[in-house]
């Protein structure tokens, strides 16, 4: 219900919850550390060196029981697309990195104290007066906390479709400030389906202890080799550099992650089998699409031959402008070659839109788009955007119209082909992830609605023409 308001709604309300939620870890924290400090001696490295010499096969299996002090970290991460990286670390260093250092040390000063505390030390630290209102808070906490996850997994949803690893979705923009803030209705419910059923077959939260230690020690080891990829490929970094950075990170991910693999039969098998299912689901779509667009542009016409063969023998034309999209520049668009065989006929002006996503988070206005006309009667308009960017056909003629080529929307029509696919001879795995293509296409987002082109019944703002599917047999 505060979700689809967007973070702006979510921070007015929230934010004074979790500051107060951690200053009361911090003050916790303090006044145990205050009663005994020589937990503090725990600051000297030396004591960690000597526990894995000392305990060796005990100390690797604290390991998995280590990490969980560091759950939910990565989340900061995946809600960058939200807020930014200024604020995430602003937040981090001045209030939350402070507070949970405390927290954690005045738990370990509880434990030297009273070591029967470890039965629940983080409620231990309170006095008894203020146990309830404590477990309000925490609770309280814990349901805003959520909003990082949710948030993120906006964030991560947009940018896998606009990189065409995922099908197009309903996305709504809660903020005319900041792009980023977005609501995705079907991702949230499904978190919410997603959320119930765990809940229900764990039944208790530690259970999920083995499941968070597989899933944040994972997310780690990928999010070293991947940071460290985009350096070596994308920021040029020098090689041998980049290596021993992996090299470093690798040290301590690769040891966290093994002494997490004794919890995959109680718990850690989740975070993998959802892993898998994600991996399955966008490897489909990107794959499959570029197989049913590759067997478009072996089977399209030239364009440039189209023109000319039209210009010269020019079909019946009728008033207005007509925008057919087109996914491929130099292959004419199949919605036109239908309109042709159908109805005989042409408008006065054809504009062969093409929208593309570039390989970097935004375009700069200047380069949005690019206007090229290819004879008296046909134009080809390319808008660029960023894979964390939404198209907007409204937004790419008002640019248009600044350069020179204006459209009257009121005389204008939007036709937009449908291609199906048609599963041919493949083997039994193949022709799976063929049906699982084909479903998730039935169930994409429009394509009026994907690229904000509005409809209005009363004033035909809009016509939209859907050309008979082009059917492409897949080997």
């Amino acid at each position: 219900m505060i979700q689809k308001h967007g973070t702006a709604m979510v921070g007015k309300l929230f934010a004074p919850i979790m500051l107060t939620w951690f200053l009361i870890l911090a003050g916790l924290g303090l006044r145990s550390i205050i009663a005994n400090p020589e937990v503090l001696h725990a600051l000297n490295p030396m004591w960690a060196v000597h526990f894995f010499l000392e305990y060796k096969t005990v100390s690797f299996i604290a390991l998995g029981a280590v990490v969980l002090s560091i759950t939910g970290v990565e989340a900061l991460y995946a809600d960058m697309g939200h807020f930014g990286k200024f604020p995430i670390r602003l937040a981090w260093f001045t209030v939350v990195l402070p507070s949970l250092t405390l927290n954690y040390f005045g738990q370990g000063a509880l434990l030297l104290k009273n070591p029967e505390a470890i039965k629940n030390p983080f409620f231990l630290l309170a006095p008894d007066w203020a146990l309830i209102p404590l477990l309000i808070i925490a609770a309280l906490a814990t349901v805003i906390a959520s909003q990082a996850v949710i948030s993120g997994v906006f964030s991560l949803t947009r940018q896998a479709v606009r990189l065409g690893y995922l099908s197009p979705m309903r996305i709504i923009h809660t903020s005319e400030m900041e792009s980023g803030q977005i609501y995705i209705p079907f991702v949230n419910w499904m978190l919410y389906v997603a959320v119930v059923i765990v809940i229900v077959s764990f039944e208790h939260s530690s259970n999920l202890a083995a499941a968070y230690g597989i899933a944040v020690t994972g997310t780690m080891v990928l999010t070293s080799i991947l940071s460290t990829t985009v350096a070596r490929q994308n920021w040029h970094w020098n090689k041998y550099f980049v290596a021993l950075i992996l090299i470093a990170f690798l040290c301590v991910d690769i040891p966290l992650f093994t002494a997490n693999l004794d919890k995959l039969l109680s718990g850690g098998w989740l975070p993998l089998s959802l892993g898998t299912v994600m991996f399955i689901v966008m490897t489909t779509w990107k794959s499959e699409r570029f197989r049913l667009l590759r067997r478009m542009h072996e089977h399209g016409n030239s364009l440039e031959a189209m023109i000319a063969s039209l210009e010269k023998s020019p079909p019946v034309r009728v008033p207005g402008t007509a925008v057919y999209m087109s996914r491929a520049i130099n292959v004419i668009p199949f919605a036109l070659m239908h309109n042709l065989k159908h109805n005989k006929v042409l408008h006065e002006r054809v504009i062969l839109l093409t929208l593309r996503t570039e390989d970097a988070p935004y375009v700069h206005n200047v380069r949005r788009v690019q206007i090229e006309q290819l004879s008296p009667t046909f134009w080809r308009v390319v808008a660029s955007y960023g894979w964390r960017e939404t198209p907007n056909v409204e937004e790419v003629f008002h640019r248009c119209g600044l350069e020179g080529l204006s459209c009257r929307m009121m005389e204008t029509s939007f036709f937009m082909s449908h291609e199906s696919l048609i599963l041919g001879k493949r083997p039994w795995y193949l022709r799976l992830r063929g049906k699982l293509y084909l479903l998730l296409q039935r169930n994409a987002l429009r394509a009026p609605d994907q690229f904000e082109i509005r409809q209005t019944g009363l004033s035909n703002w809009v016509l939209r023409s859907k050309s008979n599917a082009r059917r492409l047999l897949s080997p």
